[in-house]
């Protein structure tokens, strides 16, 4: 991991031949952007030479090959010139350049309301902008403000870090035996992360060293265990611990925190907690007849059993969502057979670089040219960002509700559906199981390379998606009575996405349990504060997933810049406790709730998704632009909140 400021990078001393190979893995808009730092000259921004278009997980702009090769020629010479005067730079370009250089870069007006948020992602000048000490508090007033953090994985550790930064006392209980979350505990064949790695890290912590554009599982795990060393944090954690019970103090304003540790029984007292469990933590099995009672291994996905050999052996993989989508074909490499049994195909597009190694000239290029690292992350992150919330929402005229819910969305289909069709070849069969029926967009859409269809084709590997009615000591049996014998069964079946911080009891103001008064509703003020429940605040809460783009690390930083503020606004004043208003809380959700009635999550062709409840309510996803997001969580409001 290489943690760096934007204008704070290895100097270069390689030869012209070493930085001319370079180069040729270098993507071509950011190197020009890096160009105009190493120069202070903006005039590339009249050059005929010029990115086309912007598209997710494209970084050459669609420029010709000769654009390309014209760019590394001039930007060989800027960078001898550059490395040859002691890789000094010029002063940073001006707001009104920077916003061009955006514009630029990107082919297309980036508005100025986004200019402020770009440039606190990307961190020009300021090595880490949404870093707060809480200069003005004493130490003392501090020192009394211990908080638990529940969960050590990405939203822990970021809370952590700004919690030291800060001087807050914190502890952070996590129940498995290392950090990482998700991250520690999905260790299937094949687990990666589906957001640009690039993007997919602190934005404080950049890393120029991923081997690969979207990283496997263990070297994500490594890099959130590189965070908390680097941040000095392990001694912070209390590991192989899990909170079971929580309850608020009124009359002392403090949290009673109630741990277990093998045998051993604790109780941490708290003036804050802030969770952050997340909620694809807990498994979620199927309501399967039988399920146990194979005459072999059954286990899930997220608690792969490593003991398990599965070479030589007949293997079930049930599902075929994202995590069958990743591990599929890599035990298909191993195993006599898989059967997969697929009750909702998935919908997928093409993106080459899913698997794809970093070059060593692209780490060269992130590790030494100026802001190359800082541009490359604002390429990746805007076409991920509100562009695409438009074709989300349903157009009330549109006449082919059926398959798609406005123009943009029926492309998409048409798109996603060539690029689905055209890998099953002459098997018609096959394509009428891979085909989604449903619109697009309305449930989580994967990443693919190909590997996903091409394993389903192997000769070992058969989709199944007759129903499945039970399971027995020899197998699956599906509809029909059809019996399918395996040795192990995988379950590919998700989790329990609707019981936020389940299964946690805690009890506010009143004796009042947050499991009772959210039932299968879950919800939150921003996601992150409830009312009856003082000083609690939640890290990727209600309706804070995100279904359209962006990256979870950005949201976690908008919500612990707004955690932190709100611990700020406390210790400033010398109040006991902030609790969100109840006409506050409910005003914003019903406007949440309206904003997402216009959505493709509802749409009626999905009859199965994450991100539906029992009574086909969204309470995962945040229907809002990211702009807004960001904005609404800069500072809190003090009159949203009762203070005492």
């Amino acid at each position: 991991m290489s943690g760096i400021s934007s204008r704070s990078i290895e100097k270069i001393t390689e030869d012209d031949a070493f930085i001319a190979q370079a180069l040729k893995d270098a993507s071509i808009p950011t190197l020009m952007m890096s160009m105009i730092h190493m120069t202070g000259d903006s005039g590339l921004l009249e050059s005929d030479k010029r990115p086309l278009a912007v598209y997710l997980n494209e970084v050459q702009g669609f420029m010709s090959e000769d654009d390309k090769a014209a760019i590394r020629e001039q930007a060989l010479e800027v960078i001898k010139t550059y490395r040859d005067n002691d890789c000094q730079l010029p002063p940073n370009p001006d707001h009104d350049t920077i916003r061009k250089m955006m514009s630029f870069m990107v082919a297309e007006e980036v508005p100025e309301d986004y200019v402020p948020l770009m440039l606190e992602e990307m961190r020009l000048e300021n090595p880490d902008p949404r870093g707060n000490t809480l200069s003005l508090i004493s130490e003392e007033d501090k020192a009394g403000f211990p908080v638990v953090i529940v969960g050590g994985g990405m939203s822990g550790i970021l809370a952590a870090i700004r919690l030291k930064q800060a001087g807050i006392p914190f502890t952070v209980i996590e129940k498995n035996p290392a950090v990482g979350g998700t991250w520690y505990e999905n260790q299937y064949p094949g687990c990666r992360v589906d957001v640009g790695n690039h993007f997919y890290c602190y934005s404080f912590e950049p890393n120029t060293e991923w081997t690969q554009f979207y990283a496997r599982q263990p070297e994500l795990q490594a890099y959130f265990e590189a965070c908390i060393d680097k941040y000095q944090l392990r001694d912070h954690f209390k590991f192989d611990t899990e909170v079971t019970s929580m309850s608020y103090n009124e009359e002392e304003g403090q949290w009673d925190v109630v741990i277990h540790h093998d045998s051993q029984v604790e109780v941490l007292r708290a003036r804050s907690v802030v969770s952050a469990v997340g909620f694809l933590n807990r498994p979620k099995m199927p309501d399967i007849e039988g399920v146990g009672c194979l005459n072999g291994a059954e286990f899930h996905s997220a608690r792969w059993d490593h003991s398990q050999d599965l070479t030589g052996k007949r293997v079930a993989v049930i599902g075929s969502g994202a995590s069958a989508f990743q591990l599929v074909p890599e035990i298909a490499k191993m195993a006599t057979s898989v059967k997969v049994f697929q009750r909702t195909a998935p919908w997928m597009f093409p993106n080459e670089n899913y698997h794809a190694e970093v070059s060593e000239g692209k780490k060269w290029c992130l590790k030494h040219l100026p802001l190359y690292i800082a541009w490359y992350r604002f390429l990746l992150f805007w076409p991920a960002t509100d562009g695409l919330l438009p074709s989300l929402k349903v157009d009330p005229v549109w006449d082919q509700k059926n398959q798609s819910i406005n123009e943009t969305n029926e492309m998409v289909r048409q798109v996603f559906t060539d690029w689905i069709s055209g890998q099953c070849g002459d098997d018609e069969e096959l394509r009428k199981k891979v085909i989604p029926d449903y619109v697009p967009l309305g449930t989580r859409t994967l990443q693919d390379n190909g590997s996903w269809l091409a394993a389903l084709q192997r000769d070992n590997v058969e989709l199944i998606t007759e129903p499945i009615e039970r399971i027995n000591t020899g197998g699956i049996v599906t509809a029909g009575d059809h019996q399918h014998d395996v040795d192990i069964v995988i379950y590919a079946t998700g989790f329990k996405a609707n019981k936020f911080l389940w299964p946690m009891k805690i009890t506010g103001r009143n004796g009042v349990n947050l499991a009772d008064q959210w039932g299968d509703e879950p919800q939150a003020y921003l996601g992150i504060t409830v009312p009856g429940f003082p000083n609690l605040f939640c890290m990727y809460g209600p309706a804070t997933n995100l279904a359209f783009g962006g990256s979870l690390i950005f949201n976690g930083e908008c919500q612990m810049s707004y955690i932190l503020a709100s611990m700020d606004m406390l210790l400033t004043n010398g109040q006991l406790s902030m609790e969100v208003k109840t006409e506050v809380h409910d005003d914003y959700n019903q406007k949440l709730q309206n904003e997402i009635s216009d959505m493709v999550w509802l749409h009626p062709s999905i009859k199965s998704s994450y991100y539906l409840n029992g009574s086909r309510q969204v309470r995962t996803l945040s229907p809002w632009r990211l702009l807004d997001y960001w904005r609404w969580t800069k500072t809190p409001v003090a009159s949203d909140y009762d203070w005492r």
